[in-house]
C-alpha cells in the first residue's frame, strides 16, 4: 500500500477503539464512532462499516456497550451506544494489554535494528 493511502483497522484494535470512543465522547451513533476513529487516527485509518456494526453487535451482547434509539444531530433515528460498568472495565484491561504489547514490539524493534549491518 503506497504512502498517503489509508490502512485498514489492525485486528485486535477495533473493540479497543469504539470503547475509548464511547468513554470520550459518551452516548453516540455508530457512524459518528467511526467518524471519530478515522478523525483521531489523522484520516490514516479507514474503517469499514460492515466491520463495525458487527463490532458493536458484539460488544452489546457481551454487556461492554448498551444501546437506545434516539434523534441524531440530523433529525434521523439511531441507535445510541453507551458504555457499562464491565465495558469501562474491558477498555482498562484492553489498554494495558496494547501498552504492554506495545512495548515488547518496541524493544524487539529496537533490538533487532541495533543489530542490523552498517
Amino acid at each position: 500500500m503506497g504512502e498517503g493511502n489509508k490502512s485498514e483497522i489492525w485486528q485486535g484494535t477495533l473493540s479497543l477503539m469504539v470503547l475509548k470512543t464511547i468513554e470520550t465522547l459518551g452516548p453516540i451513533h455508530g457512524y459518528g464512532i467511526a467518524r471519530r476513529i478515522e478523525q483521531t487516527s489523522g484520516d490514516r485509518l479507514s474503517l469499514n462499516y460492515g466491520t463495525l456494526y458487527p463490532a458493536l453487535l458484539k460488544l452489546e451482547q457481551e454487556g461492554s456497550i448498551s444501546s437506545a434509539w434516539g434523534v441524531s444531530d440530523n433529525n434521523r433515528k439511531a441507535k445510541f451506544y453507551s458504555l457499562t460498568k464491565q465495558g469501562k472495565k474491558q477498555l482498562a484491561e484492553e489498554a494495558r494489554q496494547w501498552e504492554r504489547t506495545s512495548d515488547i514490539l518496541a524493544q524487539f524493534l529496537a533490538s533487532a535494528k541495533a543489530k542490523e549491518p552498517r
